[in-house]
C-alpha cells in the first residue's frame, strides 16, 4: 500500500457498516484522513488495483466472497456541512442525507427537504442522482469536487454528470469528497413540516427498523417496481434468510441470518417472476459488489 495519513486495514469489516450487514471483507479497507491525503494516495495506487467508493452501506449488496482491490470509505472529517451564500449548502461526500436537509431548513433554505428520505452520504447521492418524493440530486446539484482514480481533485460542474434516472457519468474509483447544493428562499417552519411529512412517511410504509438496502428495483417507465413486484405474488418471499418486505414489497430483508447470496437470489427470483407475469424487465437498483463464493 502506498503511504497514508489515515488508516488501511487489510481484511477490513465491510458487514458491521452495510445496512444489510451481510458481506466479505475488503482486500484493503482505506480511510483517508483529508482530500490531499487521499488523492495522493490513489495516484501512487497500482493502476490495476481497483477502487470501490462506499459510504454507509445504504443501497449495496457486498457479496460473501468479499471486495478485492481498495475500499475507500471516508471519516467524518469529510462530513462537514455549511451554509454559504445564495441559498447554496455546501456538504462533504461523507454527510449524511438528513444532515443537509437540515441544515438547509436552519437557513432558511427550501428545495432539499427530500433528503431526509435519503438515508445515505452526499458522495452515494451524487453518484447515483439519489432521488425521493418528486426530487433528485440533479434538481439541487450546483457542482461536485471529486478525487479521481489517478489521484487528480477535480471540480465537476452538474452538466458534466449527465444524469439520468439512478445515474450518473462518473468514472470508475472516482470518490466525491464534496458537493454543492442550491436551493431557493424558504420558511423554516414550512421546511421543517415537510421533513417531518417525509419522516412520517417513510416510518409508515417503509421497513426503517430492518436490515434492508434500501430501494431494491428501479421504478420502470410508467411502472412502480413495488406494484410490479406485488402482482407477481412476491410480497413476504423467502429465500434462505432473506425476505421480500410485507410492508413494502420495492425493499429485501436480512431477517438476521442472510447471506449475500440468498438476498441477490432473492432479487433475481423477484425479476424472474416479475418477467413472467407481466413482462417488464426489472433493473436492479441497489449495487452489487464483490465476489460471489
Amino acid at each position: 500500500m502506498p503511504p497514508l495519513a489515515g488508516t488501511a486495514e487489510a481484511g477490513g469489516s465491510l458487514a458491521d457498516f452495510i445496512w444489510f450487514r451481510t458481506g466479505g471483507a475488503a482486500e484493503w479497507l482505506v480511510r483517508p484522513r483529508d482530500m490531499a491525503d487521499l488523492a495522493q494516495f490513489l495516484a501512487a495506487l497500482p493502476p490495476q488495483m481497483p477502487v470501490l467508493p462506499v459510504g454507509v452501506g445504504s443501497n449495496l449488496i457486498v457479496r460473501d466472497g468479499g471486495v478485492p482491490g481498495v475500499v475507500i470509505r471516508l471519516p467524518k472529517a469529510f462530513a462537514k456541512v455549511a451554509v454559504e451564500p445564495g441559498n447554496r449548502i455546501r456538504a462533504g461526500g461523507a454527510a449524511m442525507g438528513i444532515t443537509v436537509a437540515s441544515a438547509a431548513r436552519d437557513a432558511g433554505i427550501a428545495g432539499l427537504e427530500f433528503l431526509r428520505g435519503i438515508p445515505g452520504t452526499v458522495g452515494g447521492a451524487v453518484k447515483m442522482n439519489a432521488g425521493a418524493y418528486g426530487r433528485e440530486a440533479k434538481d439541487i446539484l450546483v457542482e461536485c469536487t471529486l478525487v479521481t482514480r489517478e489521484g487528480v481533485i477535480e471540480v465537476w460542474p452538474l452538466d458534466r454528470l449527465r444524469y439520468s434516472y439512478r445515474h450518473s457519468e462518473l468514472p470508475d474509483g472516482a470518490v466525491v469528497v464534496e458537493a454543492l447544493f442550491e436551493g431557493a428562499p424558504g420558511d423554516p417552519v414550512v421546511i421543517g413540516a415537510e421533513m417531518d411529512r417525509i419522516a412520517a412517511e417513510r416510518e409508515a410504509s417503509q421497513p426503517l427498523r430492518s436490515r434492508t438496502g434500501g430501494s431494491t428495483f428501479k421504478n420502470p417507465d410508467g411502472h412502480k417496481a413495488w406494484q410490479l413486484v406485488d402482482a407477481a405474488g412476491c410480497r413476504g418471499l423467502r429465500k434462505g434468510g432473506a425476505q421480500v418486505s410485507e410492508k413494502h414489497c420495492n425493499f429485501l430483508l436480512n431477517l438476521g441470518d442472510a447471506t449475500s447470496a440468498d438476498i441477490e437470489d432473492l432479487g433475481d427470483e423477484v425479476r424472474a417472476r416479475v418477467k413472467a407475469q407481466s413482462g417488464v424487465d426489472l433493473q436492479w437498483e441497489i449495487a452489487r459488489v464483490g465476489v460471489r463464493k
